[in-house]
């Protein structure tokens, strides 16, 4: 059982948890995640089983589409209304200054990761620090916004929507606009709604797993990675150099698209991740799949 299942993780449950009841549903031990959500979050998070958990280090640096709330006032030590309540401010803020701060978040920004968060430091994860109650120096990290739009404000409570880059934190973003109000802020919901080409509306949820054949759910492992290039092994004698490591040159391929980083195919059969080099026009396998069945 080899794909990617592009789940609904509901609220309430680790990102962890998930993948621990996926391995028990589908009765493997394989299956990884591309990209932490909190356990109060929902929405998008694909999972990859099999031969596919190869290609998680790609679909981690996806774009990231969100949907969030943030509650103006309050300040709290996770940034998130889940938190403990740290201050309150009364809320005299326009629309229109709203709309106008929220604009300068737009771009490459830095943040500083929230205690309570898995960034590891010293080998330890800063919520393990938090919770002792112990403040750690962090440094910023530059994220890229590549949108806010507001959907609506109600009050001290503004729902955006959200596309970024990998690493944001949308609790961050959250207070730090209620920062430069001048009133607080805090993350009061938070779903994501798509994680590269996965969206929210194509998702199945953790019930779906026992209801649907896995051909109803799973997506090929190389679907994702459309932002690579693609190359055609031409003959077996090549595609046995490849499965096992080596290198391959410019005229053992077909050419569909050069990139720096390829999908390669024998047959059809998506058998590895190569990096092309242009200086000695070598493609360097960095990720073979070993599959049962070859097309040989």
């Amino acid at each position: 059982m080899d794909g990617i299942i592009n789940l609904i993780k509901p609220q309430n449950m680790t990102s962890h948890d998930v993948v621990n009841i996926v391995r028990k549903k589908l009765m493997t031990k394989r299956v990884g995640h591309t990209g932490t959500l909190d356990p109060m979050a929902t929405g998008v998070l694909p999972i990859c089983v099999g031969q596919a958990t190869r290609v998680i280090e790609y679909l981690v640096a996806d774009k990231k589409k969100y949907k969030c709330q943030l509650t103006l006032g309050i300040k709290t030590d996770t940034q998130d209304i889940w938190g403990e309540v740290l201050e309150k401010k009364d809320v005299h803020i326009t629309e229109e200054e709203i709309k106008n701060t929220v604009k300068t978040f737009i771009g490459d920004i830095t943040q500083i990761p929230p205690m309570y968060s898995a960034v590891r430091i010293d080998g330890r994860r800063l919520y393990e620090y938090a919770r002792e109650g112990v403040e750690i120096q962090r440094e910023s990290r530059k994220v890229t916004i590549y949108h806010i739009d507001i959907i609506s404000i109600q009050g001290e409570k503004i729902t955006l929507e959200v596309e970024c880059s990998k690493g944001t934190y949308i609790r961050t973003l959250c207070n730090d606009i209620g920062e430069a109000l001048g009133c607080y802020g805090t993350m009061s919901a938070l779903e994501r709604i798509a994680s590269g080409i996965f969206t929210i509306d194509e998702g199945i949820t953790l019930e779906d797993l026992g209801t649907l054949s896995p051909e109803e759910y799973l997506i090929p492992a190389d679907q994702p990675l459309t932002e690579m290039g693609q190359a055609e092994i031409k003959d077996k004698k090549t595609f046995l150099k490849a499965s096992n490591g080596g290198s391959l040159s410019d005229a053992e391929v077909l050419w569909k698209d050069k990139k720096k980083w390829n999908r390669i195919y024998y047959k059809h059969l998506f058998i590895a991740i190569g990096e092309y080099n242009g200086e000695n026009s070598k493609i360097r396998m960095k990720k073979v799949f070993n599959y049962t069945e070859l097309p040989i």
